[in-house]
């Protein structure tokens, strides 16, 4: 006798189908992002959203877990395994999302009429995907399609991912429970519910391999998605190669073997920033928007920012206030770009002026003071680093450089500028940083060369090398401690800049054994390195950099 056992399929099982729906969602979605240019819901909508609206404590609790995740693990430079870290908790968002939606219909469905079968999907997917337009306008990342269609584009994905999810839920109602038993014919094998969410589980892996197989195809290795302009390259000044210094800087001290390299590769610099993944300009139709207490609302394009000001360039070393002491988060390259003083005189900016607020395309912003700007010419809207212009992760068409402060005081991909009369909290500052972001004085131990050990007048020596660096005020002194004995002199290499770290180097007079060695510097104004430890947050880390070595 045949079972045909039949009850309506669970909330479980839909949050089971919700979950299996998103993954050919993300990919087919993801597809649509190498291809055309169109919003990648996880990245450009959820994430940014939820991002934020979550207090700042978490956020701080967040970053410190990734970092020590990294360091545990040993995952390689901090952002480098980061960002692939935030792009999995922005897919894991999306799961979640679908996890929930899937058991929405199912709840929904199972209190339906039988005439309105597809009605659950339909209005889950339609609150759902008018969310999603909603969450991608508030984030105000662009796409390189208009916003109509990428509207548009995120709608109908989460509308058909929802009516996706009902057809299941019919199609799993008019299953028996178990697979029927008695006679059947050869041309008919009933299946069960098991069996067709084994089918459905197969179809989904397959649409989920072919929409990430070919988004991965189709982009280029090694690249994200850019309308970087190639015409733009042409429209920078005469510059040097790729990682050459400027022309004037002594060599001086030789580094310690294994000392990082004084001017960091373009490729190798760090990226921090808010966003899963860097925003898509294009430089044709980029425009700087100045407005607020102006006389009249300005608009400046890439080319006219190149073109028509002297270029400034500038060595310039940038470091992340989330860079614990010794940390990665801290690099060296060449910066061009425009005297910002200098277009302050050209935007008539009103008497009661007395801050930009300065806006990126992530929707990050902060707060600079006119003063701070007019006082300073070294402050920049920079186009270029080493030569190129900027990378699309790197905040390609432009940026600010505000000496002694922090990257996160330093929007990048900047939109708009508007003139304010008063201060307030930047992005990161409303969620419990620093408000001033002055670099902290901090010198590091690179290398102890165990294995660059050299004869000196009769003994065996060891060098022993790092940086240091105290913002615009630079470094007057290192000294290292090796044990509990005295405190050395080290020498200093000539800086790139009065911007930069400072190369230093002491050759110790080698004995065998285990050694502690640790170093501490005294910055340019005669104010010593901090040696209370103090983590990252609120106004960076201090401490004296520590490490242990067997020589």
């Amino acid at each position: 006798m045949m079972n045909l056992e039949k009850r309506s399929p669970s909330i479980l099982t839909g949050a089971f189908v919700g979950g299996l729906l998103t993954l050919p969602l993300m990919a087919v979605t993801y597809l649509g992002f190498v291809v055309a240019g169109l919003p990648f819901a996880p990245y450009d909508a959820l994430f940014p959203f939820i991002r934020n609206r979550t207090p700042g404590g978490i956020i701080t609790l967040t970053i410190d877990s990734i970092i020590a995740i990294i360091q545990f693990l040993n995952l390689g430079r901090t952002d480098t395994a980061a960002k692939p870290i935030e792009q999995i908790m922005a897919l894991l968002m999306l799961v979640g999302v679908g996890v929930v939606i899937g058991a929405v219909v199912f709840a929904i469905a199972r209190r339906i009429k039988a005439g309105d079968r597809y009605l659950p999907g339909f209005l889950v997917g339609a609150a759902l995907g008018l969310l999603m337009v909603i969450f991608y306008t508030d984030s105000g990342i662009p796409a390189t399609t208009s916003p109509t269609i990428s509207n548009l584009w995120l709608f109908g994905s989460f509308l058909a991912f929802a009516l996706g999810i009902n057809w299941i839920y019919n199609d799993l109602s008019d299953l028996p429970v178990h697979a029927p038993t008695g006679e059947t014919t050869a041309s008919v094998q009933p299946i069960d519910r098991r069996q067709f969410l084994v089918r459905v589980g197969g179809a989904t892996a397959t649409l989920t391999v072919l929409g990430a197989g070919l988004g991965a195809l189709l982009t280029p290795r090694g690249t994200t998605r850019t309308t970087t302009s190639s015409a733009t390259a042409a429209l920078l000044p005469e510059v040097t190669p790729e990682g050459t210094p400027v022309a004037g800087t002594t060599a001086g001290l030789e580094p310690a073997p294994g000392t990082r390299l004084e001017y960091t590769p373009l490729d190798e610099h760090y990226r921090i920033d808010i966003s899963a993944r860097p925003p898509v300009l294009d430089a044709s139709t980029w425009r700087l928007r100045v407005s607020g207490l102006v006389e009249s609302p300005v608009e400046m394009t890439l080319d006219s920012l190149m073109n028509d000001y002297e270029p400034v360039d500038q060595i310039i070393t940038l470091s992340c206030i989330s860079n614990p002491v010794a940390g990665d988060l801290i690099s060296t390259t060449r910066w061009t770009g425009v005297q910002l003083n200098l277009l302050l005189e050209e935007w008539n900016l009103l008497p009661e002026a007395t801050h930009l607020r300065i806006t990126s395309a992530d929707g990050f912003d902060e707060y600079v003071a006119l003063e701070t700007i007019r006082n300073d010419d070294r402050i920049l809207l920079a186009y270029a680093w080493d030569g190129q212009p900027l990378k699309q992760k790197h905040g390609f068409p432009l940026r600010i450089y505000i000496p002694n402060h922090y990257g996160m005081k330093q929007p990048k991909w900047i939109t708009d500028i508007e003139v304010v009369d008063e201060w307030q909290e930047g992005y990161w500052v409303r969620r419990g940083w620093s408000e001033a972001a002055l670099v902290q004085t901090t010198s590091v131990i690179d290398t102890v060369a165990t294995d660059a050990v050299y004869e000196r007048d009769g003994q065996m020596v060891v060098p022993i090398g790092g940086i240091a660096y105290a913002g615009s005020r630079g470094i007057s002194s290192v000294e290292v401690q090796i044990d509990d004995g005295e405190w050395q002199q080290a020498d200093l290499r000539s800086p790139l800049s009065e911007l930069t770290w400072v190369i230093w180097r002491y050759d110790w007079a080698f004995t065998e054994g285990g050694h502690t060695f640790r170093v501490r510097c005294v910055d340019g104004l005669g104010g010593p390195q901090t040696e209370t430890v103090q983590g990252v947050r609120p106004d960076g880390a201090t401490g004296i950099h520590q490490t242990i070595a067997r020589t």
